[in-house]
């Protein structure tokens, strides 16, 4: 699949949070973090932090990446989100999306990315996406979102 990728706009935001409550993996609580940073995205632009790619295809919204730049550093940017629905998973619409978004860091004189991801069996194949994307795991904070779920760091060096 070839979707089309571009930047957020208002009528995205039913379909992103669809997507985002659909994948099983994002507890509530974090949906409704995701929700306040889309929001956030979608009042203040560029001014919020925030950058949203969307996927879509046949005028669907079936996916997303949610990235900025990292506060107090030069040229580190964070991947906050990426979702893709679960009937569009597999399709290359993630590695679509990370890569849209890395051209944009690039773009932005970004050297550095970062992503946090959990550490329980069910991001297994999330972090191994990263992995085969070039991203390497650089740290574990241990039972950093409750006992037994480690934050893992993940990062991709531009250059």
């Amino acid at each position: 699949m070839n979707p089309r990728i571009r930047p957020i706009s208002a009528s995205d935001r039913t379909a992103l949070l669809r997507i985002l409550k659909n994948t099983p993996e994002f507890k509530s609580y974090e949906v409704s973090v995701a929700e306040e940073v889309i929001d956030s995205c979608l009042d203040g632009k560029e001014k919020s932090g925030y950058f949203i790619l969307v996927a879509e295809d046949n005028k669907e919204v079936i996916g997303f990446v949610c990235y900025g730049p990292t506060p107090l550093t030069v040229g580190t940017w964070d991947i906050y989100w990426e979702a893709v629905s679960r009937n569009n998973r597999g399709q290359g619409i993630g590695g679509a999306l990370l890569k849209a978004a890395e051209k944009d860091i690039r773009k932005s004189k970004g050297r550095l990315v970062l992503i946090e991801t959990s550490s329980t069996p069910a991001y297994a194949k999330t972090r191994q996406f990263y992995i085969g994307h070039g991203y390497e795991e650089i740290a574990r904070v241990l039972d950093f979102y409750e006992p037994g779920d480690d934050r893992v760091i993940l990062r991709k060096l531009f250059g």
